[in-house]
C-alpha cells in the first residue's frame, strides 16, 4: 500500500481528479474539500496488486498549516495546478516547503508529480507547457503530466506512472 498525497491551491481539480480515476465519472458540482478526504484504489502493475492510499488535501490558505501532519509517510506527492490561473502554479514552492517538511525524515525518494489540470479549458491556458516543465526541472519533480477530469484525458495515465514508480522504487519489479 502506498500513501499519494495531492495537494496544491483551491479551485484548481483535485477532488475532480480523484473522482473521475475512482469513478470514471465527472462531477462538476463538488464542494471544498475540509482538511483532507482519504480514498482507496487497488489496481496492477506488472503482475502485482497495488492499493493506492489517496490523500486529497484542501487547497484553501486556511488549511495550508496542516500539509505537514498529513504528508508525514508519504510514498509521494501530486502537486496539481490549473492550467488556466498562473497564480495557482508559481504557489509551487510554498507548497512543496510544506510537504518536504512533512517528509523530511524518510529513508527513501519520494517522488512528486506536476499535473496540470483543467486541459479541457486549453482556448484559456495561461501556462504554457514548456514552462511547466522547466519548472518541473528546476524543483527535480518527477514527472509532468496535463489532464482533464471532466473528459478523463490523461487521468489514469497520471496514477499508473505513479503507481508503476512507486513499485520500482519498492524494488518489486
Amino acid at each position: 500500500m502506498f500513501k499519494v498525497c495531492i495537494f496544491g491551491d483551491g479551485g484548481v481539480g483535485k477532488t475532480c481528479l480523484v473522482n473521475r480515476y475512482l469513478t470514471g465519472i465527472f462531477k462538476s458540482n463538488t464542494t471544498m474539500t475540509i482538511g483532507v478526504d482519504f480514498l482507496l484504489k487497488t489496481l496492477e502493475i506488472e503482475g502485482k496488486k497495488v492499493a493506492l492510499q489517496i490523500w486529497d488535501f484542501a487547497g484553501e490558505d486556511r488549511f495550508r498549516f496542516l500539509l505537514p501532519s498529513y504528508v508525514k509517510g508519504a510514498s509521494c506527492g501530486i502537486f496539481m495546478f490549473d492550467i488556466t490561473r498562473v497564480s495557482s502554479l508559481r504557489n509551487l514552492p510554498k507548497w512543496l516547503e510544506g510537504f518536504y517538511e512533512g517528509t523530511k525524515d524518510s529513508d527513501h525518494e519520494i517522488p512528486i508529480t506536476l499535473v496540470g489540470g483543467k486541459l479541457d479549458l486549453h482556448d484559456r491556458r495561461s501556462v504554457i507547457s514548456s514552462d511547466a516543465v522547466l519548472l518541473a526541472k528546476e524543483y527535480e519533480l518527477h514527472d509532468y503530466i496535463e489532464c482533464s477530469a471532466k473528459t478523463g484525458v490523461n487521468v489514469e495515465l497520471i496514477f499508473y506512472k505513479i503507481a508503476r514508480k512507486l513499485v520500482e522504487i519498492a524494488g518489486l519489479i
